[in-house]
């Protein structure tokens, strides 16, 4: 079967976007990614089909392109359902590599496109077809993973959180989550319950933000033939991932449609009352995959969860549950595998009462959430969750001002003392830290830093000196204040 062979199947309506000089070659076999290099589970000769999750920038799209060209593909058809087009950068980077690019119309399913290709291809292997076309399936339905790992034998499939994605339930699924969280390499063996850890996604993936397979045995002691069905199966996984990650595509919507306040159709049984809850990453950690851990953690089996300006947001059914404290503990146990990342999350207060949320409960609950957001941001834990309760104090001020608004603020006003306590010693800064504490007492100051009171008050005429500032005013002691809290 060669590409020209797509545009005539009426049921697909496929469109060359560019490559027409290139449309004579053969498909070997259709695969589904949105990986952002798909590579390794790549032969050649495939059509690659993709909605384009893994764009996060132009730049991406070169390094798509790049990875399916040296993997020999012999052509990819996209739409990307949020955008509404085929990215300019995308349809650069196919004519830069030569690789012929196809438009798949909003309403066709990629899983139309793959059964109706694998179809073609089969046609010389009848006696193959019905298991293959069941197992796929199988697959597209969502309960494919068990039936494949039911022909492997003893085999798991894990999230970092512990949660069991496919397969039977292992004698301690949070023990072998930390283990894959904290393995020097993979493969790894976990003798405490003899199995052996691969992960799912490219060696560049943050381990928060995968999957894992587990599998009976040591993988030392494997025959090359295991070894072989080990990265298959990794394989299949990673597909089925990202097949449903392409799959969810109207979470976005309606996450972007929450904050802009529109009337919008929210997942059949989604229910009320509904929580928002807001994260963001600082370090390694990139939007699409800070929205795949928030998806994990968050107490719901499908949640709506989108991007927005950086940030992954959340809308979660709450049904009384305490949302910020699950999110609490199931982040906790991720912390060995952030490797330096901090993860700030802010939790609304529950909108709706048993009927269904309106728009504008839902976008005053991002906002409150993201509020919450950048307070937990300014704290120095690696992972901290605030809930909607605490903006209710003058933190939600410092929260909601700028980064470098309030670095300039504390650096203009502290940095003076900083420098003085590095050449002389002099404990200026614990001692206004005292000061305040104690509402400007300085016997009580003295007490608390077992030094005479006159010591106090030369450290303090010391401070006003170098800061120009009086402690004896109001305005000034607040300003101290907020500065050290920053």
């Amino acid at each position: 079967m060669k590409l020209r062979s797509l545009l005539a199947m009426p049921g697909l309506r496929l469109e060359v976007v560019t490559g027409e000089d290139g449309l004579d070659r053969p498909i070997r076999w259709v695969v589904t990614t949105d990986l952002l290099d798909p590579g390794r589970y790549l032969r050649g000769r495939e059509l690659v089909l993709t909605g384009l999750v893994w764009r996060t920038g132009p730049a991406d799209s070169e390094a798509f392109v790049a990875a399916l060209a040296g993997a020999g593909v012999s052509g990819l058809a996209a739409w990307d359902l949020a955008l509404g087009a085929i990215p300019d950068d995308l349809v650069e980077a196919c004519r830069r590599h030569r690789l012929p690019l196809f438009k798949v119309p909003e309403d066709v399913a990629f899983a139309t496109v793959t059964e109706e290709v694998v179809r073609h291809l089969s046609s010389a292997r009848a006696a193959d077809l019905t298991a293959l076309l069941d197992r796929h399936r199988r697959l597209v339905e969502g309960t494919g993973l068990d039936a494949v790992l039911d022909l492997v034998g003893h085999c798991h499939v894990l999230a970092p959180t512990g949660r069991v994605v496919a397969g039977p339930a292992p004698a301690d699924p949070a023990a072998l989550a930390a283990a894959f969280l904290t393995a020097p390499r993979f493969p790894h063996h976990v003798p405490a319950q003899d199995v052996s850890l691969f992960p799912v996604s490219p060696a560049d993936t943050p381990r928060v933000a995968d999957w894992f397979v587990a599998l009976e045995g040591d993988f030392a002691d494997w025959p090359p033939e295991r070894r072989t069905l080990a990265g298959e199966l990794a394989a299949i996984v990673a597909l089925e991932r990202a097949r449903l990650r392409a799959d969810d595509r109207s979470s976005q919507d309606i996450v972007s449609a929450a904050v802009a306040g529109d009337v919008f159709p929210m997942p059949e049984g989604f229910g009320s009352p509904v929580v928002a809850v807001a994260a963001s990453a600082h370090g390694s950690l990139r939007p699409g995959e800070l929205r795949t851990v928030l998806s994990e953690v968050v107490p719901a089996p499908r949640p709506v969860v989108g991007l927005l300006d950086g940030e992954a947001v959340a809308l979660v059914p709450c049904a009384g549950q305490d949302v910020a404290a699950a999110v609490q503990d199931a982040l906790g146990p991720l912390a060995p595998g952030l490797a330096g990342t901090r993860i700030a999350v802010g939790v609304s207060g529950a909108v709706g009462d048993g009927g269904t949320a309106a728009p504008p409960d839902l976008r005053g609950a991002v906002e409150e959430a993201r509020h919450a957001r950048r307070l937990a941001a300014t704290r120095p834990s690696p992972v901290c969750v605030v809930r909607h309760d605490e903006l209710a104090t003058h933190v939600l001020l410092l929260a909601s001002v700028p980064d470098d608004v309030r670095q300039m603020f504390r650096v203009r006003l502290l940095d003076p003392l900083h420098s003085y306590d590095r050449a002389h010693g002099a404990g200026l800064v614990r001692t206004l830290e005292a000061f305040l504490r104690n509402s400007g007492s300085w016997t009580r100051c003295a007490e608390e830093l077992h030094l005479h009171v006159n010591s106090v008050r030369y450290r303090i005429q010391r401070i006003q000196e170098l800061t120009g500032r009086d402690l004896s005013r109001m305005e000034d002691r607040v300003d101290f204040f907020l500065a050290l809290l920053v």
